[in-house]
């Protein structure tokens, strides 16, 4: 049985090394420990998959912000998802994303951003930012950068850039 919980410090050797496996490359592992210490980092909101103690996956949600010609708007950017390589493809990847996603409904977090393979975000609800009128600060194909309203036309007439954090740049 995989229990999804909040990460506490036992574990974060342990995160790092599953992202690190994951990614193949320390880059990943190392914004994560970099979010971690940044005041954009929301405890509750860094999500490990254990089984039996063992840490198979993790999901991260970050505060980043919107910026139009009017305002500045909250939200999320969902980085990193991993998955221990030796389990993925089992639906714990899925179940990290649902719960995270839950959880940052019930915080009322109203946007999320990610990065990723639109086939597999989409299921969630994901859809092309630029449909929103959102573009990003990184330079990223747009069929990769997505948007999620989490609460009803939380992307209505908005229209700006998604500033990512500078330590977003190395990735």
């Amino acid at each position: 049985m995989i229990d999804i919980i909040p990460e506490s410090k036992k574990e974060i050797l342990a995160i790092r090394q599953l992202i690190t496996e994951a990614f193949e490359q320390a880059k990943v592992a190392e914004l994560v420990d970099i979010i971690r210490k940044s005041e954009n980092f929301i405890p509750e909101l860094s999500l490990v998959a254990v089984e039996k103690e063992e840490v198979l996956g993790h999901i991260l949600f970050s505060q980043i912000i919107i910026k139009t010609p009017n305002q500045t708007i909250p939200a999320l950017a969902l980085a990193p998802l991993a998955v221990k390589p030796s389990h993925q493809h089992q639906g714990i990847g899925s179940r990290l994303v649902q719960v995270g996603l839950s959880k940052c409904r019930k915080l009322d977090h109203a946007i999320v951003i990610v990065v990723g393979d639109p086939r597999y975000y989409q299921r969630f609800g994901f859809k092309t930012a630029g449909n929103f009128g959102l573009q990003s600060s990184l330079s990223l194909p747009d069929e990769v950068f997505m948007a999620l309203e989490l609460q009803p036309a939380a992307l209505k007439n908005i229209s700006g850039t998604v500033l990512y954090p500078a330590y977003f740049q190395n990735l």
